[in-house]
């Protein structure tokens, strides 16, 4: 037994040792880890602050370039003309040396395709680029929290073994928006959440059915679809010109809808809803989706050609904007001016075109999973957002101007989701459901007793003896 206890005790010994190693390095890789995480947030920091810098600078270019009170030609104003051009230029794989100095680049495309810097206003073009330095700064300052993607890493690890459900954990995930490369999968599981009982009433390959009688035979929708192919996000680069690969998608899947909903045919909107599904999603996912906005989220009749859901849904909102926005509500009454025209295309169109990119897909996110209640969440956000910017305008005009454009100067997602599902609270679904009602009778009332109108003109009209000697100015003049 001497020599396996003088071996235990050895191994004993060189065990302790080896554990006291791993022990001092493993508070080494500690120390090291927090020092590299320390000088990543100060670099963040920094690069942040020169964003801000920059964008500064580029108004300043701006602004000296095109003094109030000076019309003046000299060395100076060519000099900064070139450092405005040379500030504006898109990233590219070659870049010629300048002799004027210039703040970076930003990318031509972001990571959803869209262009951030367009190609020949050189006023947007300035705007553009501030907006993207902008969101880089802001992008930035907020990264050195808990990472977004580590919290969906952790929960996809947590269902491995089973299937995403519904719960309120997902819920504040989907809220707080999902990372790009998992968005393809949640949203996919969305759609076929929404899309089930429509799914499961149809025959099998519902889809290529359809979109086999579309290619065969034109229908009424055809011609306007084609029409609005390139109309669609001409600032996309998936669908900018006849040969971008998000075009015959689009079309595939526009046409195989109008076969299923001949009532509908298509309506404009509907190109632009899928063609945001498509930036994520397969042709037939894409098409459930717009099955799942159309025929399950809307009311009905939000985009036939009377458009009759989307006009109630502007009432149901004027309530709401009465309602959690008085101060605003009261500055709309008494300046005369109806934003409904304004918001009336974020309801039928899901806000495309009228935010930031990222800010659009995080609402599609909770959109998708929700249902359209977001989207009366989100449009009173937008307002209470700036709604001291909206109360110091103190004339109809300008008020209307600021609405036109005030959305795309909004770049932080977090504080908008913030005001969307905390401020804005409570908002029951019940409420909504109740409003919609109410206004669906009396918009249909009005629509009734403008058709009785119409029709008594007609009849007074059709009646009158002095029917046939009305001429136009131009038959008066032969």
């Amino acid at each position: 037994m001497g020599p396996s206890e003088d071996n235990l005790q050895g191994y004993k010994t060189q065990n302790k040792f080896l554990n006291k190693e791993i022990l001092e390095l493993s508070a080494l890789r500690r120390n090291a880890e927090r020092r590299e995480r320390d000088l990543m947030a100060k670099y963040s920091s920094l690069e942040a602050k020169l964003c801000q810098i920059e964008s500064k600078y580029l108004i300043l270019l701006q602004e000296m370039k095109t003094p109030v009170c000076s019309e003046e030609q000299g060395p100076a104003r060519d000099v900064i003309a070139q450092l405005l051009e040379d500030a504006l230029q898109a990233e590219g794989p070659e870049q010629p040396e300048q002799a004027f100095v210039k703040p970076r680049l930003v990318s031509e495309y972001d990571i959803y395709g869209f262009r951030t810097v367009p190609e020949d206003d050189e006023e947007e073009k300035l705007v553009a680029k501030v907006r993207a330095l902008d969101l880089k700064s802001l992008h930035l300052t907020t990264s050195q929290e808990v990472s977004t993607g580590v919290k969906w890493e952790n929960y996809f690890a947590s269902t491995v073994n089973r299937e995403m459900a519904c719960s309120p954990e997902l819920k504040n995930l989907i809220r707080a928006g999902i990372p790009h490369e998992h968005r393809s999968k949640v949203w996919k599981w969305c759609v076929d959440r929404h899309a089930r009982k429509f799914r499961d009433n149809a025959e099998p390959g519902h889809f290529q059915v359809l979109l086999q009688r579309a290619l065969e035979k034109q229908n009424p929708a055809s011609k306007q679809i084609e029409l609005d192919l390139l109309r669609t996000l001409p600032n996309n680069k998936h669908y900018s010109c006849p040969t971008s690969e998000g075009i015959q998608k689009l079309r595939n899947v526009l046409l195989a809808f109008s076969w299923r909903n001949p009532d509908i045919g298509y309506c404009q909107g509907l190109n632009r809803l899928v063609a945001v599904a498509l930036l994520y999603l397969e042709q037939e996912d894409a098409f459930w989706c717009l099955v799942a906005i159309v025929e399950g989220f809307m009311p009905r009749d939000y985009y036939t050609k009377t458009l009759l859901g989307s006009q109630v849904d502007q009432r149901v909102f004027r309530d709401l904007v009465s309602e959690k926005l008085p101060r605003l509500h009261a500055h709309f009454e008494q300046h005369k001016v109806d934003y409904t025209l304004i918001t009336f295309n974020w309801f039928l169109v899901v806000f495309v075109d009228s935010v930031v990119s990222d800010i659009l897909f995080k609402i599609w996110d909770s959109f998708l999973y929700e249902g359209p209640k977001v989207i009366f969440r989100f449009a009173l956000a937008l307002f209470k957002y700036k709604e001291e910017e909206i109360l110091k305008l103190q004339d109809s005009m300008s008020i209307f101007k600021y609405l036109r454009y005030f959305t795309r100067t909004i770049l932080d997602a977090r504080r908008l989701i913030a005001i969307s599902f905390g401020d804005l609270n409570p908002f029951p679904l019940r409420q909504i459901r109740n409003r919609r009602a109410y206004h669906l009778e009396k918009v249909r009332l009005e629509l009734t007793e403008l058709e009785a109108i119409r029709e008594d003109f007609l009849r007074e009209r059709d009646s009158s003896p002095d029917k046939g000697e009305l001429v136009s100015d131009e038959e008066e003049d032969t």
